[in-house]
């Protein structure tokens, strides 16, 4: 056993032969206690070894230790997940303070100094679960890291923070490989992207690096998958999915998340868990893609899924054949976020249509009873607090969707424990979590509420000792900036971004030579606002980097002088689905989203929706309005450079947050490649033949939005799609390479026999 200390990090260090590496702070009062030849930290500084403090015993049975020991103001504490935190502070949603109140310029903090919001969640509200958003640099993710470990171990019972983060492998379009190596984080394609290679290995990979990285910045949590099939295609979050198609996800699902928790030989500890292990959070039960007319959940006009075509079961096959249905030794994801959409009418014991979290028959019943998942239950963020008076902004607010009226916050989180709840996401104060333990004591007893707040103690415990986090949860910067974006993270991240990549259409122009003349027309867009209602100023800019571009060919700002086009568009950008305005000029404020880029008026949508809200409107039929998407222009680009190249071929490219009608353009194009978040780099290899195109569509193209609007809300697979020029369906896993339509092996297990 040697002892050493790190000065910058203020951390000692104690290794055990045959047993973990104890970290702890020198600040934090813990000592070592020793105890058969092996050392222990002495965590509640009492003098003794209590089981919790055993890293010898199970997981579980440590769990279980510390649990009965937890006050209910702490145990309260550990069901709080805190509001999203940026580090520094001025670089997030909610600025946060220094020093007693100063800014954080004027604090002179360093990037990683605990702000005055952390250190009072930390101490007063017992908060030990925290979401992070954006960092400086791993190196400040580090330091923070240690800093945020050092305080928890020296207060109460020495528990230490779970660190947890969403998704956060997204693309820097504009940086090129070679020189984004060593960045900052390696870069993939989102969860679709993923999805469009159709191969679950290249999902596996994901998971392993990110955990890596994750683990480098502190992070011990991944609040992903998102695994909700999207079989409405108007969904705003129908990118941040797998697809429309329950076995592609459910694949996909379980290789992300086996490659996020699972550690393997000196790194294990037990069942698969273990120093590499990041815990998954799946979500979002019992699915959230199948809102009425593609409306989101988020806001009050979208709270309600629909199951027009009797489809509910399969959006739960992720969930039962993927995340709860591992391939490794961790079994199933370790949490579960349901989303906020009120499931109507699948209350099948109860009869109740509120909120997935508050509904006792879709959690204990379904999810904890019928497929054994005893695992976290976290509901999705700020679902607690009151509504708020816009119903087009998401704060200040809450999303407390079917419990709206009648319920006091403290009561909502009664509600929420007794529906099988463990922890309330984006919620910073304890208070209404103990009064809730009170109506909970004055209803069943204290006895009861004792046991029914330590059942959740231990699962949230459970998953930081599984990791190590009581041992060793300090970190070295250097050692992080290492690790995180490192060369051959950012290689496996692009050759995974190539294999996204989708070729639609090809009339004999692909693949390109290099050094060919190429125009590119820059993208204008209007002012807008953003999905959180924040403004975006009108822009007019070349949507790729062409310095970038002038590594492959020529490029000229002279349509005549060019070889070739190449149009760089995204997919129709529509409203939310709800107007002000319209309300205002006596609508009842419900309005089309629309997935072509004209403007587009509904006349085959419903005449009485499905769903409705006495406090709002009971029909949300748009029936008969129009909207324009925010980004017409992107057609107009394509037609009027298909226009000035007087024949010469022209190239679509298209980032696809959601299906597109490609009607509208595709005639005008010789070829069409569609992507879903990538470098421009990548792009331009698969132009220039340096790889062969090999991903599938994950889901349909339709025909028009007469098809949207006729398809179930709930149903995949269920469109009319679009035939291009050449006679090919824009069909689930459909694609291209230079020899013509795909048929592999992937086709044969996942094209839908339609």
């Amino acid at each position: 056993m040697d002892q050493h200390s790190n000065k910058k990090a203020a951390v000692r260090y104690v290794r055990n032969e045959g047993g973990p590496l104890l970290g702890y702070s020198e600040t934090s009062g813990v000592s070592i206690l020793q105890q058969d030849g092996f050392a222990f930290k002495d965590l509640n500084k009492d003098g003794k070894l209590d089981p919790y403090e055993d890293w010898r015993l199970p997981p579980r049975v440590r769990a279980r230790d510390l649990a009965s020991k937890m006050t209910i103001e702490q145990i309260a504490g550990l069901m709080l997940y805190s509001s999203h935190q940026a580090i520094p502070g001025n670089m997030g949603w909610f600025p946060a303070t220094y020093a007693g109140g100063r800014n954080f310029e004027e604090s002179g903090a360093a990037p990683s100094d605990l702000s005055d919001q952390q250190l009072d969640f930390l101490t007063k509200d017992h908060i030990r679960h925290i979401l992070i958003t954006r960092v400086q640099s791993p190196e400040v993710a580090a330091d923070w890291n240690n800093n945020v470990q050092a305080f928890a171990e020296g207060i109460g019972l020495g528990i230490p923070a779970n660190n947890s983060s969403d998704p956060r492998h997204g693309s820097d379009t504009s940086k090129e490989f070679n020189a984004g190596a060593g960045g900052t984080i390696s870069m993939w394609p989102e969860s679709m992207g993923l999805a469009a290679a159709f191969d679950p290995e290249i999902a596996r990979e994901y998971g392993e690096i990110a955990s890596r990285e994750y683990r480098a910045l502190g992070l011990a949590t991944a609040l992903s998958p998102q695994v909700d099939i999207s079989t409405d295609p108007r969904w705003f979050r129908f990118g941040m999915t797998f697809g429309e198609d329950p076995r592609l996800a459910a694949d996909m699902a379980r290789a992300y998340i086996d490659g996020f928790q699972t550690s393997e030989g000196e790194a294990e500890i037990a069942d698969g868990w273990g120093y590499a292990s990041v815990n998954a959070m799946v979500k979002h039960w019992p699915g959230g893609g199948s809102g009425e007319a593609g409306r989101d959940a988020h806001f009050g006009y979208g709270k309600y899924a629909v199951y027009p075509g009797n489809n509910f079961e399969e959006h739960l096959i992720p969930f039962t054949e993927g995340g709860f249905r591992l391939s490794g030794k961790t079994s199933k994801a370790s949490a579960v976020m349901p989303y906020y959409t009120i499931s109507v009418d699948q209350d099948s014991k109860n009869g109740e249509n509120v909120g997935n979290s508050y509904n006792a028959y879709l959690i204990d019943d379904l999810l904890r009873g019928k497929y054994g998942y005893d695992g976290v239950v976290c509901t999705d963020w700020g679902i607690t607090a009151d509504e708020g008076e816009d119903i087009t902004r998401l704060f200040p607010g809450g999303r407390c969707w079917g419990v709206e009226e009648g319920y006091t916050v403290a009561e909502r989180h009664y509600k929420l424990l007794m529906a099988g709840v463990d922890q309330f996401g984006g919620n910073n104060d304890a208070g209404p979590v103990i009064e809730a333990y009170y109506i909970g004591v004055k209803e069943h007893g204290e006895a009861f509420m004792r046991k029914r707040f330590e059942q959740s103690a231990v699962r949230l415990l459970l998953n930081m000792f599984r990791l190590g986090l009581f041992e060793n949860p300090y970190l070295n910067a250097e050692e992080s900036a290492a690790i995180v974006g490192s060369p051959a993270f950012m290689e496996a991240g692009y050759r995974a971004q190539l294999k996204s990549i989708v070729m639609l259409k090809n009339e004999g122009v692909l693949p390109l030579t290099k050094r060919k003349s190429v125009y590119i027309p820059k993208r204008k867009l209007p002012a807008d606002s953003d999905w959180m209602g924040m403004p975006i100023p009108p822009s007019e800019q070349y949507p790729v980097n062409l310095d970038i571009v002038r590594k492959y060919f020529d490029v000229t700002d002279r349509p005549e002088d060019a070889d070739f086009a190449l149009v760089c568009i995204e997919s129709p950008r529509s409203t939310k689905g709800y107007s002000k305005a319209d309300a205002d000029a006596g609508g009842n404020g419900y309005v089309p989203i629309s997935l072509q880029y004209r403007p587009y008026t509904a006349e085959h949508a419903r005449e009485t929706s499905l769903a409705g809200d006495p406090r709002d409107v009971l029909n949300r039929s748009y029936q008969g309005k129009t909207v324009t998407v925010a980004n017409e222009g992107d057609l107009d680009a394509v037609l009027e450079t298909k226009k000035r190249m007087n024949g010469k071929p022209v190239i679509v490219s298209i980032l696809l947050s959601n299906p597109a009608v490609v009607s509208e353009f595709e005639p005008s194009a010789d070829a069409i490649v569609a992507h879903f978040g990538v470098q421009d780099q990548a792009i331009l290899e698969i132009l220039t033949g340096a790889f062969e195109p090999q991903a599938l569509l994950p889901f349909q193209m339709p025909a028009d939005m007469k098809t949207v609007e006729e398809q179930f809300e709930d149903v995949p697979h269920d469109m009319e799609v679009h035939v291009d020029s050449a006679g090919h369906a824009y069909d689930f896993a459909y694609g291209l390479n230079w020899s013509g339509v795909i048929r592999d092996a992937r086709t044969d297990k996942y094209a839908v026999n339609r």
